[in-house]
């Protein structure tokens, strides 16, 4: 059991953008556009333990990626990350979409370039990290088995990666799901796949190893020099039922730091990241490679209420509504680890006089 180390308190000038002023925002991450009428949750500000965390400068961010590149690989919630990183440049430069309109991996995968500074952030959808595929007969749906290779990076972005400067890296909620794990091509073990011939695993297992292989490919490739940011896990907040049993998530302010605790799957999972980057960082110092800590588990448990709850995702499966208790508003609290982002950024990039 951990408990976070530092709070969130009230900040009254509120975010830096708002829902009706940024176009990059998805409806399902709109919570005031969707039609929640409370504004409290944009309200507070992370103020780690003993320290001050800087407000996201757009000038300044924009300054240190001149001429470089950067990429969110992972799910839907990296997807919300990048969102909130382009409301927040947005005041100060705005990017032509460069998005190839042939993709084949969702509205997740874009590009986006910003002329006056030449640069360029891409988000690449792969929510296992490794190569992924639907093994269910009746077709994709929100709790279909996947066999995962888990010793293959996923092409969607490892075909691509190679020259960007910042990688930020992450992983979540997919791997709760049925899961077939294949290594050399050959099924090893399982999660929830309810199959008495195959070697039942928890999903830490294929958690650890997706980030493993990420994470050593990337040390793999003769010309990646970049920075490499592994973001921690994003806590869900479903109360009274899960996902798909009525769940959802209706608190209207932050908890108190003691309120909560990263224990259970959470702390798990987090261990697990944990555990691979420290790998990755030992094994990269040879090469000359940077593997850092975005860390938003400690700060992100504390807010519950900064999800879209029923003002987000509603599934297309017959008879099932589902509140979203995984994602967040926009603007919001994950605005938060841009500001992480940039903090870490100008730490390991700005050099002293």
């Amino acid at each position: 059991m951990i408990l976070p180390t530092g709070d969130w308190v009230p900040y009254p000038r509120g975010p830096n953008y708002t829902s009706e002023q940024c176009p990059f925002i998805v409806p399902h991450n709109n919570c005031i556009r969707s039609g929640r009428s409370d504004r409290q949750f944009m309200k507070w500000r992370w103020r780690p333990k003993d320290c001050e965390l800087p407000l996201f400068d757009a000038v300044q961010f924009l300054e240190l990626v001149r001429g470089k590149s950067m990429a969110f690989i992972g799910d839907s919630v990296g997807w919300n990350q990048a969102q909130s990183l382009l409301c927040l440049l947005m005041s100060v430069s705005y990017p032509e979409n460069r998005s190839q309109s042939n993709t084949t991996s969702r509205a997740y995968s874009t590009r986006w370039f910003y002329p006056d500074h030449a640069f360029t952030l891409a988000s690449f959808w792969s929510p296992f990290l490794v190569k992924a595929r639907d093994s269910d007969p009746n077709g994709p749906s929100l709790d279909s088995t996947m066999n995962l290779y888990l010793d293959q990076p996923s092409e969607e972005w490892a075909t691509q990666i190679e020259d960007f400067d910042f990688v930020i890296i992450s992983a979540g909620h997919w791997f709760f799901r049925p899961l077939m794990y294949y290594i050399d091509e050959q099924l090893v073990s399982c999660h929830k796949c309810r199959n008495k011939t195959v070697t039942s695993v928890t999903h830490y297992y294929g958690y650890s190893m997706a980030f493993r292989t990420a994470l050593s490919y990337l040390q793999s490739l003769e010309n990646y020099k970049g920075i490499t940011f592994l973001r921690t896990f994003s806590p869900s907040h479903f109360e009274n039922g899960e996902w798909n049993s009525g769940g959802d998530c209706l608190r209207t302010r932050p908890s108190r730091n003691g309120e909560a605790k990263l224990e259970g799957y959470t702390l798990e999972f987090y261990k697990a990241q944990i555990r691979e980057l420290e790998k990755a960082k030992r094994e990269g110092k040879s090469k000359g490679l940077k593997f850092e800590l975005l860390a938003a588990t400690e700060a992100m448990l504390l807010r519950p209420d900064g999800h879209p709850s029923r003002f987000g995702y509603t599934s297309q499966e017959k008879n099932m509504t589902v509140n979203d208790c995984v994602h967040w508003c926009l603007p919001g609290p994950i605005d938060t680890w841009n500001e992480f982002l940039l903090y870490i950024m100008k730490k390991e990039t700005v050099k002293p006089f």
